[in-house]
Parts: C-alpha cells; sequence; structure tokens
C-alpha cells in the first residue's frame, strides 16, 4: 500500500511518522518506471501484515489525519 500525501514530500511523511513510532518507507522503492506512469517520483509505504494490530493501524491512520489537517491549516 504506497501512497502520496498532498503537500509534504515524502520523506516528511515518514520522518512525522516515525517520531509517532511508525515505521514506514519512504522513497521510489526501486520502482521508478511504475511510479514515473503514475507521475510521481517517490511514494511512502507502510508494510501491513497479519501480524499488525487494528490498533497499529488505527495509529496509522490517525496520525495521517493529523498530518493532513495540520498542513490544510497552514
Amino acid at each position: 500500500m504506497s501512497f502520496v500525501l498532498a503537500g509534504y514530500k515524502t520523506e516528511e511523511v515518514g520522518k512525522a511518522l516515525n517520531q509517532d513510532g511508525i515505521a514506514v518507507r519512504s522513497g521510489h522503492h526501486c520502482a521508478q518506471p511504475i511510479l514515473r506512469r503514475f507521475g510521481v517520483e517517490a511514494t511512502v509505504r507502510p508494510s501491513l501484515a497479519f501480524y499488525n494490530t487494528c490498533e497499529e493501524i488505527d495509529l496509522l491512520v490517525a496520525a495521517l489525519h493529523r498530518l493532513a489537517a495540520r498542513r490544510r491549516a497552514v
């Protein structure tokens, strides 16, 4: 699940999530041709798996909502 957050560089999102204890990767993920096809150079990629809890996913979603709201307020 890769994404971009409007108004942010992917590195900014990764750093902000890291400060909340959420590990993600940001960058091109060795997939430059397909990313360029979709008009982006980099994405943020959380790696969700069977061992993630609902609470961890809720924490990720809440952190992304906070980041998005912060950028809209500026």
